[in-house]
């Protein structure tokens, strides 16, 4: 009888990779992050084990968003006070705070659990070109 392998967490390699994400479209940029972080690429992907990796995204204020979602798809949260629910729209948003578009995306496709909040702790999301993770040498992502 063959036994199932089950990775520990000290056997797992986690690789650091940057992605520029500029001119690239917001939902395939969001859907290639969730699948590094949740490390489904990797032939040791184990559901109860995170076996993903970090994830740098650079220039995201330059991602590439298509059709009129610009002026049409609207970001809510609410003050948890009466009258307190505010919105805001994707270029408002891409113009006061573009890493949080990307993270609001990527969070959305990774798991509803604890699992899921610590592979998006794995995310670094920056507007400008510039990360402080250089020590960490992260591969480029073509």
């Amino acid at each position: 009888m063959q036994k199932t392998y089950y990775p520990k967490p000290s056997e797992l390699e986690h690789e650091w990779y940057v992605i520029d994400a500029a001119g690239l479209n917001l939902g395939r940029l969001s859907t290639r992050i969730a699948r590094l972080l949740t490390g489904k690429d990797k032939p040791t992907f184990t559901p109860g084990v995170h076996t993903g990796d970090y994830v740098v995204v650079v220039n995201a204020e330059k991602v590439a968003v298509t059709g009129k979602r610009l002026d049409q798809k609207t970001y809510y949260r609410h003050s948890l006070y009466p009258g307190g629910l505010k919105k805001i729209t994707l270029r408002e948003q891409l113009d006061k705070h573009p890493e949080r578009v990307l993270q609001a995306a990527v969070r959305g496709m990774l798991p509803k659990n604890r699992m899921g909040r610590q592979q998006l702790s794995h995310l670094h999301v920056y507007a400008g070109p510039s990360h402080p993770h250089t020590a960490q040498q992260p591969k480029p992502l073509a």
